[in-house]
C-alpha cells in the first residue's frame, strides 16, 4: 500500500484521507479515501452482541399488526428487501402520515433482533438546514463501533468508514425511516448487499426500480377500539356498559388511523374526558398532546409537515385538497374538481402529488377518496372570524354552487353530487353563512330529495337555507317563513315531530 503524504481530495465535495476510496453519495462526487489504519479497523471490528439504536421500546402497546409482521417476515427472507411505504386503496389511503409505518418498522427489529448481527435505524427525513441525515446516522454507526479512530474523523470520513464495514460484515438490518425522495436510496441498496433494509415513507410512487412496496392499511375497526380503550383506561379492567359503544363511536370518527387512536387514548387518560366529549371536540383537540405524545408528532403537525412538501411540488395540490376537505370523504367525482383547474392536465398533475403523498386515493369511475380525519384537520386549519371562510371552505361552495343541475334534471345528475351537497351543508362554518348562491344550490338539491320521496334526508341543506335567509333577510321574511315550513316538513318525515312542531309553531304565530 503506498504512503500517504496526507489527505487526498476527489470531487468538488469530497473530504479525503488516504488510500481506499468509498463513494458515499449516489453521484460519486463524494468519494472518501480511509487511511490504512481505519480500514484495518473495519476488518477487524465485530459488532457487539446487541448493538443497535432503535428510537423505541418493544414494551409499548402493540395490537393489530401481526399479520403485517409475518408478511414483512415473509418478504424480507425471500427477497432480502422491502419498502414499507403507504399506498393507496379505493377505500381508504393506505400509509397517510400516522398509520404506523415506524412502529412496524421498529416492532419488526425488535421482535427478529437476534437474526441480524447489528440493527441500525437512519432517519432519512430532510431538516431543511441542508444536513444529509442519511450520512450523519451512518457516521453515527462509525462513532459507535470505532469511536478510537471516528472520533478524530470528519461526518463523510465516519459515513465511509460506516459503509466500508456493512460491506464487509454482513447480516445487518438497515431501516431507512421516513424517506422522502425514493431513488437516494439507489446508491446505498447498490453498494449494501449483505443484510436487509427496510424503508418507511409517506410517498408512494418511485420505489419501482428500488424495493418491493408493502402496503399498509388502517387498523380493522375491533383492533382499534382495543388500541383505544388500553391507551385510555388500562387493560386490568373490563369497560363500564356503553363506553365500548362510545369507544366504537370514537375509533370510527379518527378513522382507525393508529397514531390519532394512540393521541385520543393519551388525552383521554390524562385528562379524564369522555369519550362522546372527544367525539364533538375533535377539531379542537386533534393537535393538542398528552403525556407520552411528542408534541410534534401530533397527527395535526405530521399533516402539517406533508402539506408544506406537498406545496412545494404543487401549490394547486393543496388547494384542491383544501376544497374536497369539506365534501363527503368518499366517492368524490373528479369532473366536479375540473373548475378549480381548468386546464385538464393542471387538474392531473395537482392530484397526482396529493396521491403520492397518500393525501387522497383514486376509485372507480374517476372519483377519489380522502380520509376523513384529514378533512377534519384541514377544516380546522386557519382563523375563521365573521365574514371570513376557512382555508378551502370558499372554493367548496363555489364548486357546488357550479355543479348544480338544471332544474327538472334527471336522478342520475344528482346521483354522485348529493353526498357532496349534504357534506358542504352539514359542515357550515359556526357564524359564517353560505352566500346566496350557495343556498340557492341547497335549495335545489332539496327540491330533488323532494320529489324522490326523501324529504327527511333533506335537513341539513334546509337548516343551512334558513340560517341564511334569517341573517340575510331577517326572521319575518316571507323567504325566511318559506325555509321554515320546509325545514319542519324535512323533520317530520325524519319522524323528528317535537322539531316540526315547534318550527310549525313558529310558521302560524
Amino acid at each position: 500500500m503506498p504512503e500517504s503524504k496526507g489527505p487526498q481530495a476527489s470531487g468538488d465535495r469530497s473530504v479525503a484521507a488516504g488510500t481506499v476510496g468509498v463513494a458515499i453519495t449516489g453521484d460519486n462526487n463524494r468519494i472518501v479515501h480511509l487511511p490504512p489504519e481505519a480500514v484495518r479497523w473495519v476488518q477487524e471490528i465485530e459488532a457487539p452482541p446487541g448493538t443497535g439504536n432503535l428510537p423505541r421500546s418493544a414494551a409499548g402497546v402493540f395490537v393489530g399488526r401481526e399479520d403485517e409482521l409475518a408478511e414483512l417476515r415473509r418478504r424480507l427472507t425471500d427477497g432480502g428487501g422491502a419498502a414499507v411505504p403507504q399506498e393507496s386503496g379505493t377505500r381508504a389511503i393506505h400509509g397517510l402520515g400516522g398509520i404506523g409505518k415506524s412502529t412496524l418498522a421498529a416492532r419488526y427489529a425488535h421482535r427478529y433482533r437476534s437474526e441480524y448481527t447489528l440493527v441500525w435505524w437512519i432517519d432519512a427525513a430532510s431538516t431543511g438546514d441542508g444536513t444529509d441525515n442519511i450520512l450523519s446516522s451512518l457516521a453515527a454507526l462509525a462513532m459507535r463501533l470505532c469511536p478510537q479512530w471516528a472520533g478524530t474523523a470528519d461526518t463523510d470520513e465516519r459515513a465511509a468508514w460506516a459503509v466500508s464495514w456493512l460491506q464487509f460484515h454482513p447480516g445487518w438490518l438497515l431501516i431507512f425511516d421516513n424517506v422522502e425522495d425514493p431513488p437516494k436510496l439507489n446508491h446505498y441498496l447498490g453498494t449494501l448487499q449483505g443484510g436487509h433494509y427496510l424503508a418507511t415513507s409517506r410517498i408512494s410512487t418511485g420505489w419501482h426500480s428500488i424495493a418491493p412496496t408493502m402496503p399498509l392499511g388502517l387498523l380493522d375497526p375491533d383492533a382499534a377500539v382495543t388500541l383505544l380503550c388500553i391507551l385510555a383506561f388500562g387493560d386490568e379492567h373490563p369497560l363500564p356498559p356503553g363506553k365500548r359503544e362510545d369507544a366504537e363511536a370514537l375509533a370510527a370518527e379518527l378513522g382507525y388511523l393508529p397514531l390519532a387512536l394512540e393521541q385520543a387514548g393519551a388525552y383521554l387518560h390524562e385528562t379524564g374526558m369522555a369519550l362522546a366529549d372527544y367525539r364533538t371536540l375533535l377539531g379542537q383537540v386533534i393537535d393538542a398532546d398528552a403525556g407520552g405524545i411528542d408534541s410534534e408528532r401530533t397527527i395535526a403537525r405530521i399533516w402539517d409537515h406533508t402539506l408544506v412538501a406537498v406545496e412545494a411540488r404543487n401549490p394547486q395540490s393543496v388547494t384542491v385538497l383544501s376544497a374536497i376537505a369539506w365534501f363527503a370523504p368518499t366517492d368524490i367525482p373528479r369532473v366536479l374538481l375540473v373548475p378549480l383547474c381548468p386546464e385538464p392536465a393542471a387538474l392531473d398533475e395537482a392530484l397526482g402529488v396529493l396521491r403520492a403523498y397518500s393525501m387522497i386515493a383514486y376509485g372507480a369511475e374517476q372519483s377519489l377518496h380522502v380520509h376523513r380525519l384529514v378533512q377534519t384537520v384541514l377544516r380546522h386549519r386557519g382563523a375563521s372570524a365573521p365574514g371570513t371562510y376557512r382555508p378551502g371552505r370558499e372554493e367548496a361552495e363555489h364548486l357546488i354552487q357550479q355543479a348544480t343541475p338544471a332544474a327538472g334534471a334527471a336522478a342520475t345528475e344528482w346521483h354522485r353530487l348529493l353526498p357532496h351537497f349534504m357534506a358542504v351543508a352539514d359542515s357550515s362554518p359556526e357564524h359564517n353563512p353560505p352566500s346566496t348562491d350557495t343556498v340557492d344550490a341547497y335549495e335545489a338539491a332539496a327540491q330533488h330529495l323532494c320529489r324522490q320521496g326523501r324529504d327527511g334526508h333533506a335537513i341539513p341543506l334546509r337548516t343551512a337555507v334558513l340560517a341564511q335567509r334569517v341573517e340575510a333577510l331577517g326572521s319575518e321574511h316571507s323567504d325566511a317563513v318559506t325555509a321554515r315550513h320546509n325545514l319542519a316538513v324535512s323533520y317530520g318525515q325524519a319522524g323528528r315531530m317535537r322539531e316540526a312542531i315547534v318550527l310549525l309553531e313558529q310558521v302560524l304565530a
